[in-house]
Protein backbone atom coordinates (compact mmCIF):
# COMPACT_ATOMS: atom_id res chain seq x y z
CA UNK A 1 0.00 0.00 0.00
CA UNK A 2 0.95 3.89 -0.94
CA UNK A 3 1.91 6.29 1.68
CA UNK A 4 2.25 9.69 2.81
CA UNK A 5 5.67 10.10 5.17
CA UNK A 6 6.48 13.19 6.39
CA UNK A 7 10.24 13.28 7.51
CA UNK A 8 11.07 16.24 9.66
CA UNK A 9 13.43 18.26 11.28
CA UNK A 10 14.91 21.81 12.73
CA UNK A 11 17.40 23.71 9.97
CA UNK A 12 20.88 21.58 9.30
CA UNK A 13 19.64 18.10 10.41
CA UNK A 14 19.77 16.91 7.11
CA UNK A 15 16.42 16.57 5.25
CA UNK A 16 17.33 17.92 2.05
CA UNK A 17 20.14 15.12 2.11
CA UNK A 18 17.75 12.29 3.34
CA UNK A 19 15.67 13.62 0.33
CA UNK A 20 18.41 13.00 -2.13
CA UNK A 21 19.45 9.84 -0.86
CA UNK A 22 15.73 8.69 -0.74
CA UNK A 23 15.12 9.90 -4.35
CA UNK A 24 18.53 7.64 -5.46
CA UNK A 25 17.89 4.50 -3.54
CA UNK A 26 14.27 4.27 -5.09
CA UNK A 27 15.75 5.06 -9.00
CA UNK A 28 18.08 2.41 -8.13
CA UNK A 29 15.72 -0.26 -7.97
CA UNK A 30 13.67 1.09 -11.23
CA UNK A 31 11.25 3.36 -9.97
CA UNK A 32 10.15 6.30 -11.41
CA UNK A 33 9.96 9.38 -9.37
CA UNK A 34 9.26 13.13 -9.66
CA UNK A 35 10.69 15.66 -7.34
CA UNK A 36 9.69 18.82 -5.81
CA UNK A 37 11.05 22.00 -3.81
CA UNK A 38 10.01 25.35 -2.89
CA UNK A 39 11.87 28.27 -2.01
CA UNK A 40 15.04 26.09 -1.75
CA UNK A 41 18.45 28.17 -0.42
CA UNK A 42 20.31 27.37 -3.61
CA UNK A 43 17.40 28.65 -5.93
CA UNK A 44 14.14 28.09 -7.69
CA UNK A 45 13.86 24.37 -9.11
CA UNK A 46 16.47 22.73 -7.29
CA UNK A 47 16.60 20.27 -4.45
CA UNK A 48 19.80 21.11 -2.29
CA UNK A 49 22.04 19.57 -0.01
CA UNK A 50 24.49 21.41 2.91
CA UNK A 51 27.27 18.45 1.78
CA UNK A 52 26.93 19.99 -1.82
CA UNK A 53 24.69 17.57 -3.55
CA UNK A 54 22.02 18.78 -5.67
CA UNK A 55 19.36 17.77 -8.45
CA UNK A 56 16.90 19.04 -10.63
CA UNK A 57 13.16 19.51 -9.51
CA UNK A 58 9.98 21.01 -9.93
CA UNK A 59 9.20 24.61 -8.18
CA UNK A 60 6.34 24.68 -6.20
CA UNK A 61 4.64 27.90 -6.09
CA UNK A 62 0.91 28.32 -4.53
CA UNK A 63 -1.25 27.52 -7.25
CA UNK A 64 0.91 24.12 -8.35
CA UNK A 65 -1.86 21.48 -8.26
CA UNK A 66 0.00 17.87 -7.45
CA UNK A 67 -3.51 15.88 -8.28
CA UNK A 68 -3.97 17.27 -11.52
CA UNK A 69 -0.25 17.28 -12.39
CA UNK A 70 0.01 13.49 -11.78
CA UNK A 71 -3.34 12.56 -13.43
CA UNK A 72 -1.76 14.49 -16.31
CA UNK A 73 1.20 12.77 -16.73
CA UNK A 74 -0.08 8.92 -16.17
CA UNK A 75 -3.12 9.87 -18.82
CA UNK A 76 0.21 10.89 -21.47
CA UNK A 77 1.43 7.79 -20.04
CA UNK A 78 4.10 9.12 -18.25
CA UNK A 79 5.00 6.17 -14.98
CA UNK A 80 4.95 7.31 -11.45
CA UNK A 81 5.63 5.27 -8.51
CA UNK A 82 6.45 8.20 -5.82
CA UNK A 83 6.87 11.60 -5.23
CA UNK A 84 10.22 13.57 -3.32
CA UNK A 85 8.28 16.83 -2.04
CA UNK A 86 11.01 18.82 0.07
CA UNK A 87 10.45 22.06 1.17
CA UNK A 88 7.33 21.07 2.24
CA UNK A 89 6.72 23.23 4.98
CA UNK A 90 6.19 25.64 2.59
CA UNK A 91 3.28 24.05 0.71
CA UNK A 92 -0.34 25.49 0.97
CA UNK A 93 -3.08 22.97 3.34
CA UNK A 94 -4.85 22.18 -0.09
CA UNK A 95 -1.29 21.10 -1.55
CA UNK A 96 -0.99 18.58 0.87
CA UNK A 97 -4.67 17.21 0.57
CA UNK A 98 -4.02 16.82 -3.19
CA UNK A 99 -0.31 14.63 -1.86
CA UNK A 100 -2.73 12.68 0.34
CA UNK A 101 -5.47 11.93 -2.17
CA UNK A 102 -2.38 11.08 -5.02
CA UNK A 103 -1.54 8.18 -2.18
CA UNK A 104 -4.96 7.34 -1.73
CA UNK A 105 -6.64 7.17 -5.50
CA UNK A 106 -3.76 6.49 -6.98
CA UNK A 107 -1.56 4.12 -4.59
CA UNK A 108 1.40 6.14 -5.46
CA UNK A 109 3.84 6.67 -2.39
CA UNK A 110 4.54 10.23 -1.40
CA UNK A 111 7.68 11.30 0.82
CA UNK A 112 7.76 14.82 2.32
CA UNK A 113 10.79 16.51 4.26
CA UNK A 114 10.11 19.35 5.79
CA UNK A 115 10.56 21.64 8.90
CA UNK A 116 7.58 22.01 11.55
CA UNK A 117 8.21 25.83 13.23
CA UNK A 118 8.70 29.15 11.59
CA UNK A 119 11.42 31.43 13.10
CA UNK A 120 8.51 32.64 15.69
CA UNK A 121 8.01 29.11 16.91
CA UNK A 122 4.72 28.37 15.49
CA UNK A 123 3.47 25.62 12.94
CA UNK A 124 3.58 26.09 9.18
CA UNK A 125 0.21 25.74 7.81
CA UNK A 126 2.17 23.02 5.24
CA UNK A 127 3.49 21.03 7.61
CA UNK A 128 0.63 21.40 10.64
CA UNK A 129 -1.38 19.82 7.74
CA UNK A 130 1.03 16.77 6.64
CA UNK A 131 0.75 15.97 10.87
CA UNK A 132 -2.97 15.72 10.52
CA UNK A 133 -2.95 13.67 7.35
CA UNK A 134 1.00 11.94 6.87
CA UNK A 135 0.45 7.83 7.45
CA UNK A 136 4.34 8.36 9.26
CA UNK A 137 5.76 10.93 10.75
CA UNK A 138 9.15 10.49 11.54
CA UNK A 139 11.51 13.38 12.97
CA UNK A 140 15.39 13.03 11.45
CA UNK A 141 17.85 11.25 13.94
CA UNK A 142 20.63 13.25 12.84
CA UNK A 143 20.29 16.36 15.71
CA UNK A 144 21.89 19.75 14.90
CA UNK A 145 23.34 21.34 17.84
CA UNK A 146 22.38 24.67 19.67
CA UNK A 147 25.90 26.69 20.03
CA UNK A 148 25.53 25.44 23.62
CA UNK A 149 25.76 21.89 22.43
CA UNK A 150 22.07 20.55 23.40
CA UNK A 151 20.11 19.60 20.71
CA UNK A 152 18.44 22.34 18.59
CA UNK A 153 15.07 22.71 18.55
CA UNK A 154 14.24 25.80 17.01
CA UNK A 155 15.15 27.40 14.12
CA UNK A 156 16.16 31.08 14.66
CA UNK A 157 16.18 34.11 12.19
CA UNK A 158 19.02 36.61 12.45
CA UNK A 159 18.92 39.76 10.53
CA UNK A 160 23.02 41.48 10.65
CA UNK A 161 23.26 39.48 13.25
CA UNK A 162 20.86 40.11 15.56
CA UNK A 163 18.06 37.60 16.21
CA UNK A 164 14.04 38.67 15.00
CA UNK A 165 11.06 36.74 16.17
CA UNK A 166 8.47 39.06 13.82
CA UNK A 167 8.34 39.66 9.91
CA UNK A 168 7.46 37.86 7.05
CA UNK A 169 7.16 33.91 7.14
CA UNK A 170 9.21 33.26 3.94
CA UNK A 171 12.07 34.43 3.58
CA UNK A 172 15.21 32.60 2.35
CA UNK A 173 18.67 32.37 3.92
CA UNK A 174 21.05 29.63 5.01
CA UNK A 175 22.13 28.71 8.15
CA UNK A 176 24.96 30.42 10.06
CA UNK A 177 28.36 29.46 10.66
CA UNK A 178 28.10 29.72 14.32
CA UNK A 179 31.86 30.79 14.95
CA UNK A 180 31.91 33.20 11.52
CA UNK A 181 31.23 36.79 12.88
CA UNK A 182 27.76 38.51 12.02
CA UNK A 183 26.85 39.77 8.71
CA UNK A 184 27.29 42.89 8.14
CA UNK A 185 24.86 44.97 5.86
CA UNK A 186 25.83 47.13 2.54
CA UNK A 187 23.90 50.29 2.51
CA UNK A 188 20.45 49.60 3.31
CA UNK A 189 20.40 46.00 2.44
CA UNK A 190 19.54 43.68 5.28
CA UNK A 191 21.01 40.24 5.96
CA UNK A 192 19.04 37.79 6.95
CA UNK A 193 20.61 34.18 8.16
CA UNK A 194 19.39 31.60 10.45
CA UNK A 195 20.71 29.54 13.36
CA UNK A 196 19.65 26.68 14.89
CA UNK A 197 18.98 27.23 18.98
CA UNK A 198 17.87 24.63 22.09
CA UNK A 199 14.60 25.91 23.30
CA UNK A 200 16.27 28.13 26.09
CA UNK A 201 18.98 30.12 23.95
CA UNK A 202 15.78 30.75 21.55
CA UNK A 203 13.39 32.11 24.24
CA UNK A 204 16.47 34.45 25.36
CA UNK A 205 17.21 35.53 21.85
CA UNK A 206 21.09 34.29 22.81
CA UNK A 207 22.66 33.49 19.44
CA UNK A 208 25.93 32.38 19.18
CA UNK A 209 27.61 35.69 18.22
CA UNK A 210 25.46 37.33 21.09
CA UNK A 211 26.56 34.84 23.50
CA UNK A 212 30.28 35.33 22.39
CA UNK A 213 30.04 39.24 23.18
CA UNK A 214 28.12 38.75 26.33
CA UNK A 215 31.19 36.48 27.47
CA UNK A 216 33.79 38.95 26.68
CA UNK A 217 31.42 42.20 28.41
CA UNK A 218 33.09 42.86 31.52
CA UNK A 219 29.62 43.08 32.99
CA UNK A 220 27.60 40.69 34.98
CA UNK A 221 26.27 37.76 32.08
CA UNK A 222 22.32 38.06 32.10
CA UNK A 223 21.45 34.47 32.83
CA UNK A 224 22.43 32.04 35.64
Amino acid sequence: MAELTFRTGTMDAGKSTLALQTNHNHAARGRAGRLFTSHDRAGEAIVSSRLGLRADALEVSPDFDFWRFTVDALTQGARIDYLICDEAQFYTPEQIDQLAKVVDELQIDVFCFGILTDFRTRLFPGSARLVELADRTEVLQVEALCWCGKRATHNARTENGVMVTEGEVIVVGDVDDADAPAPAAVDDEVEVAYEVLCRQHHRRGLTAARARAVSLSPDPLPFA
